[in-house]
């Protein structure tokens, strides 16, 4: 039986297919590069960010009244990963930028005790219905990892703010949390593992709210998978169930984590998301929002232009107008002799980046660009 809401469209057999991995570039639309920015434009060194150890990862950037709006998590201080702010900052031109506010910070509790010990993933989402401003973010427990687990951090769970002040204007917040909304438990599917629910973004489809939710068996090292699944309400505010019988998503193979949708002109579907590709970052389509195509990748780092050692996040597409977008994501800069940890991850601070996007339709052509 299908989970609720989940009904067949037309072509969507089609689309089928492309979720068993025929490559959807063949017929279907792609992202293209049409500039690249050659250094980063966020930074430990940004002033307002001098608090601020380890640098940016994840996150979300709205555009709204010519105002871009980032919300991002800042790994302030140790441990490493678990120590964390969700903070606010706002831009007029894409390359310069404020802070404006720290939305909440995490205890950095290294014990395993503690369920709010690192913050991550801020997600604000508008609800029309209600005309306030919803902030999601993942609160995880913290440990030391274990030669069999990754416990830096585990049991994620997602929580729901709400903006104190009402409508549209009411981004900055101030945000009231309002409780949990999505967690490991006995209604998990079988792929959610130790870590959690990972990531949490919600987006509507007709009458409905889906999300994107993710996780992984981080209990048994090495990690072999980070995968997605669907879960579904009548309302942002919930109550969110698991799509089941869709889950999980069949985008990546191995690697897919933080997808964030945008609904384009034509009323169909993209995602843009963390993967495993060198210099790169993933994006999938759907024409009905719940049943996407196989994993692309968009490399948004060549040439002249490295400036990482790893391209992670990024924070959604940006709207600057016809099949036009910006792209912002975090990545890991370059440093001379910075060293990994047990893990392999090199903690060197993570900064944003940008490039601008077109969508390439079948038939049409993109400017590309570097």
């Amino acid at each position: 039986m299908l989970a609720v809401g989940i009904r067949p469209l037309p072509g969507l057999i089609a689309l089928a297919l492309l979720s068993f991995g025929v490559p959807a570039s063949a017929e279907g639309p792609e992202l293209v590069v049409s500039k690249q920015f050659d250094h980063p434009v966020l930074t430990i060194h940004s002033s307002g960010a001098q608090e601020n150890k380890y640098g940016f990862e994840g996150g979300r950037v709205l555009k709204i009244q010519g105002m871009y709006h980032l919300f991002t998590s800042e790994m302030v201080g140790d441990p490493h990963w678990v120590k964390m702010r969700l903070a606010h900052w706002v831009s007029r031109d894409r390359l310069h930028w404020d802070r404006s506010l720290t939305l909440m910070e995490s205890s950095g509790d290294f014990t395993g005790k503690d369920q709010r010990a690192a913050f991550w993933s801020p997600m604000p989402i508008y609800d029309p219905k209600q005309g306030r401003w919803n902030l999601f973010y993942v609160a995880y427990q913290a440990a030391p990892d274990t030669p069999r687990e990754w416990l830096t951090n585990h049991e994620g769970r997602i929580w729901r703010a709400v903006s104190k002040t009402p409508g549209f204007s009411g981004i900055d917040g101030p945000y009231q949390d309002v409780g949990i909304i999505l967690q490991r438990g006995r209604e998990s599917d079988t792929w959610e593992g130790l870590q959690g629910t990972d990531s949490f973004f919600p987006y509507q489809v007709g009458d409905r709210w889906y999300a994107f939710y993710g996780s992984a068996h981080t209990e048994r090292l090495p990690i072999s998978l980070w995968q997605v699944g669907l879960a579904s309400a009548p309302d942002l505010a919930g109550s969110w169930a698991r799509c089941t019988d869709v889950n999980p998503l069949r985008v990546e193979p191995r690697f897919i984590e933080n997808p964030i949708v945008t609904r384009l002109a034509d009323r169909t579907y993209v995602a843009v998301y963390d993967t495993d590709a060198p210099n790169a970052v993933g994006y999938t389509f759907s024409l009905d929002g719940i049943h996407w195509s196989a994993g692309q990748h968009l490399v948004v780092q060549k040439d002249g232009g490295v400036w990482a050692t790893e391209v992670r996040t990024p924070l959604g597409l940006v709207e600057e107008g016809p099949d036009s977008f910006t792209l912002f994501y975090t990545a890991n800069e370059k440093v001379a002799g910075a060293a990994a940890d047990p893990n392999g991850i090199v903690l060197t601070p993570g900064s944003m980046g940008l490039v601008e996007v077109q969508l390439k339709k079948p038939g049409t052509t993109a400017v590309a660009g570097r």
